[in-house]
């Protein structure tokens, strides 16, 4: 029977069982190609972009490097703007703009039946077009149609849990790698099933998974070091995927300004919030958290998300930290401005450090 790290490093093109995390906002084409020369896989963030946008990024990153990378979409639903969620919509609308004209910015926020939304079976076309054969998923799951359309394509298809329950669900149907998120990972909670977000830890939850399914399994929450990326490993993971310590990187497309917030914070400043998308996500706790939590004008994902959007940008090109969103974990790495190639490389000689466990 085939080694399950020879299997995963099979399935993904790999030297190391190291995955560049995709971190939409923070992910470049120069970071999925510096985290391929490192013997990592490289991810590239394509969210919920539109496939004209994710047919540029895709081509733009074939052309750094040779090596198979993966691509990561949100395959979530959207609630219907029925006439409450309508309500509150505009309410919600009311009071930002109110918050923008107090901060002296001028914003146009978009009218409910200005929202555009992108399918991502849409973006499916371009990804197998572009011969992309590695996918990521996280916010759900694949229909079965996609699901038989990829395989058939030979795409390997990687989801995202958060619970024991729904990686049983993710390996009945059909996803060839599962990655288990923890809740001390940075970014977006992955949670699918039941409207819930479940508040496990993340290598309770991976020792549990690796009880329950026989898929590989990748660890994502928390690694920041060779100790805890094989913690990991000995708990059951396949591979371990990276993201905080990338945040300031070289390669990294956060601003001067954003990548000296993530320096200063302190690991009381990292807090769990759904105030700017409408779903819970990890980062820097500020100004806008603090009056957006619990007010009542916090819409679902993606409304949330769509309306707080031109807010956001227009305070990141103003360098206002107290409005915008800045992803980050639980652990408090070193926020090295190295390369992502350099800093990966680090990590690897670090986790070969320590004595491997026989039966890995």
């Amino acid at each position: 029977m085939e080694r399950k790290d020879n299997f995963i490093r099979r399935q993904l093109s790999t030297k190391s069982r190291l995955v560049q995390a995709p971190m939409l906002g923070v992910t470049t084409p120069e970071m999925v190609a510096a985290a391929n020369d490192a013997g990592a896989l490289g991810s590239l963030a394509l969210g919920d972009l539109a496939p004209a946008t994710c047919e540029q990024l895709i081509r733009a990153t074939k052309k750094l490097t040779e090596r198979p990378f993966a691509v990561n979409l949100f395959s979530h639903h959207i609630p219907l703007l029925t006439g409450d969620l309508r309500i509150q919509y505009n309410r919600t609308k009311d009071f930002l703009e109110r918050l923008a004209a107090e901060q002296q910015l001028e914003v146009v926020f978009p009218e409910a039946d200005d929202l555009q939304f992108t399918d991502y079976r849409d973006q499916l076309d371009v990804i197998i077009e572009e011969g992309c054969r590695l996918l990521s998923v996280t916010f759900g799951c694949l229909d079965p149609v996609s699901i038989d359309r990829l395989k058939d394509e030979g795409v390997v298809l990687m989801g995202t849990c958060t619970s024991v329950e729904e990686a049983l669900h993710l390996q009945r149907i059909g996803m060839d790698i599962i990655i288990v998120q923890g809740i001390e990972a940075g970014g977006h909670r992955g949670s699918f099933l039941g409207g819930r977000y479940p508040q496990i830890g993340g290598l309770s939850l991976l020792s549990q998974v690796r009880d329950h399914v026989d898929t590989p399994l990748i660890y994502a929450g928390g690694v920041y070091g060779g100790r805890t990326a094989k913690a990991a490993h000995l708990l059951g993971a396949d591979a371990v995927q990276v993201g905080s310590m990338l945040l300031c990187s070289r390669e990294s497309a956060l601003l001067p300004f954003e990548k000296e917030q993530l320096r200063r914070t302190k690991e009381t400043d990292v807090v769990l919030t759904d105030t700017f998308t409408g779903r819970p996500a990890r980062g820097l706790r500020n100004a806008f958290v603090d009056l957006l939590q619990d007010s009542g004008y916090v819409l679902p994902y993606p409304y949330q998300n769509k309306l707080t959007q031109p807010l956001r940008q227009i305070a990141k090109l103003q360098q206002n930290a107290g409005l915008i969103n800045i992803w980050r974990g639980q652990s408090s790495p070193q926020f090295s401005e190295a390369s992502t190639k350099e800093i990966l490389l680090g990590l690897s000689a670090d986790i070969d450090s320590f004595p491997t466990n026989e039966n890995q």
